[in-house]
């Protein structure tokens, strides 16, 4: 039981971290194979959200899906912009573009098939999501998905709007 509670405070405390962190600095590669630096990833001073997935987790392509249904409405309410990046490995990263290209999803994709992003941002399971502010850095952070959360995500991004 104690170990139980030191596993959940340790990971409370991770959350707690990342959500006052700046972005960290790695090298990820796009679909089209140019080189990104995540530490540089910007919407032109508008808040965006990093969403965490792979082509075999159901829970991720859900919340994906149900992202894309409203994505239009909130670019044109808020100019957010939604960043997806695999974890798929290597061996699996030719899914990926058919995966998004067949659901239609309009995100920037990047690719991490070697976790070095989702580790260096202390990322332990999928779907996780991550709201930037225009400033990149962390404001708010969560994993897991059920139909609906991502109402969580978009007034996350109002609140930042209004603050502006």
């Amino acid at each position: 039981m104690k170990a139980n509670k030191i596993l959940f405070f340790a990971i409370f405390l991770m959350a707690s971290m990342a959500a006052k962190a700046q972005l960290p600095s790695v090298q990820l590669k796009t679909l089209e194979g140019k080189t990104i630096n995540t530490a540089k990833l910007s919407n032109d001073g508008k808040p965006f959200i990093i969403s965490f997935f792979a082509t075999w987790c159901k829970p991720c392509n859900r919340e994906l899906s149900a992202i894309h249904e409203v994505y239009p409405d909130w670019q044109d309410e808020t100019g957010v912009k939604v960043i997806i990046v695999s974890i798929d490995q290597a061996q699996n990263i030719n899914k990926v573009k058919p995966l998004v290209d067949g659901n239609g999803w309009e995100y920037e994709v990047l690719l991490d098939p070697n976790s070095d992003f989702r580790r260096a941002l202390g990322v332990q399971t999928i779907p996780h999501v991550l709201v930037v502010d225009g400033k990149g850095k962390i404001v708010d952070s969560r994993s897991g998905y059920t139909d609906g959360s991502e109402e969580h995500l978009i007034e996350k991004v109002r609140e930042l709007v209004k603050k502006k």
